[in-house]
């Protein structure tokens, strides 16, 4: 009996011990405080204010992805004209211009891809964004240089309209590292509707090529091109501009099959830039009227590998998954398309041969 209320009491102990040290633990201390270290705590407590911290604007993961040959999310999407992606990253990224206006590993912006796969819709999108118009691919070219190239008369309305009249005639003015300007890329190519526009939005029609001191007129002669011939006489053309050894458009017509053009100049040239010189050869005449430019004659090789989708590679973005896209790579039409834009693009062209200003207007 003794030994029972011993124990009693030793597990009453026991407990009271326990609970001293649970009120210890979590003694906030504010008990042994005097009243004006408390008052003043307490007036500290109520002037604290949370300030907001502002969201860390990192950049998110699939913008700094690049595929093998410099391409980001964005050139992606525009290569494989996935419209709906492209328009929401496009809305995500506004006012991004580092991401905009990224360059690959041939210096094409999103814009010049837009400009190469026919698409002025997305092209308008960019140019809303922030895109730059001036920028240059790796043969010297910017976007509009490559619109007139291709004939595609859409785009060359969307860059022409969304550029300050400044921009626009700097833009006019540049020449690509063959030396042409836009006048004289649509010129090559025969696309008289974007020729006349060029011209009504104040391209130089007498502008000259650095390397021979050819104007557009020289180069229809060239090309034996008697309605961009007509065309150019009518827009203001110099018929007694002469290249940089001597020549004017009329005397490009010695040796050419076109009579009708001859009679065109032959009425407006001067008389003394008429007749070839004499102490001219023929092959230095030859040489003079000698195209040697890429533009207008393309080699069709392929070169390099075309970027795949990869759902591993590139995450989720803007709430649609790349897994979902339906790329369908592999298949036999993709797969034409993919060769065929692989090429041209690495030539900054969709292929300007096949190309009628009909078909891309």
């Amino acid at each position: 009996m003794f030994q029972a209320a011993e124990w009693a009491m030793e597990g009453l102990r026991d407990g009271l011990k326990k609970e001293r040290l649970l009120d210890d633990r979590h003694d906030s201390g504010l008990d042994s405080m005097k009243d004006e270290e408390y008052e003043q705590m307490v007036k500290e407590l109520r002037e604290i204010r949370l300030e907001p911290q502002e969201a860390q604007h990192g950049a998110e993961p699939w913008k700094q992805q690049l595929t093998e040959d410099g391409d980001s999310f964005l050139h992606l999407a525009i290569i494989h004209e996935e419209k709906a992606l492209t328009m929401e990253v496009i809305r995500q990224v506004k006012g991004d211009v580092a991401f905009l206006n990224f360059q690959n590993n041939l210096q094409q912006t999103p814009l010049h891809l837009a400009v190469i796969t026919n698409q002025p819709e997305i092209a308008e999108a960019l140019l809303g964004a922030g895109c730059d118009p001036e920028l240059r691919d790796f043969r010297g070219n910017t976007p509009l240089h490559l619109a007139c190239e291709q004939g595609c008369l859409a785009s060359v309305g969307v860059l022409t309209q969304a550029c300050t009249t400044p921009h626009l005639h700097s833009i006019l003015k540049a020449t690509n590292y063959n030396g042409h300007t836009c006048l004289h890329l649509a010129s090559i190519h025969g696309y008289l509707g974007i020729v006349e526009l060029l011209v009504s939005l104040g391209a130089d029609v007498n502008a000259q090529e650095p390397c021979n001191g050819r104007t557009a007129l020289h180069l229809a002669v060239d090309l034996q091109n008697p309605d961009l011939v007509s065309l150019l006489l009518k827009c203001g053309a110099d018929v007694n501009r002469v290249t940089y050894q001597g020549y004017s458009p009329y005397q490009l017509t010695w040796g050419r099959p076109s009579t009708r053009i001859q009679q065109q100049l032959g009425q407006l040239t001067l008389e003394n830039l008429q007749m070839l010189p004499e102490s001219e050869d023929e092959e230095s005449y030859d040489t003079e009227s000698e195209f040697t430019e890429d533009e207008a004659f393309r080699s069709s090789s392929l070169r390099g590998n075309f970027p795949t989708w990869d759902p591993v590679v590139w995450p989720t973005v803007c709430g649609l998954a790349t897994g979902q896209l339906a790329l369908q790579t592999t298949t036999a039409p993709r797969q034409e398309s993919g060769m065929q834009l692989r090429s041209n693009r690495r030539r900054g062209s969709a292929g300007v041969e096949g190309v009628s200003e009909a078909a891309c207007s």
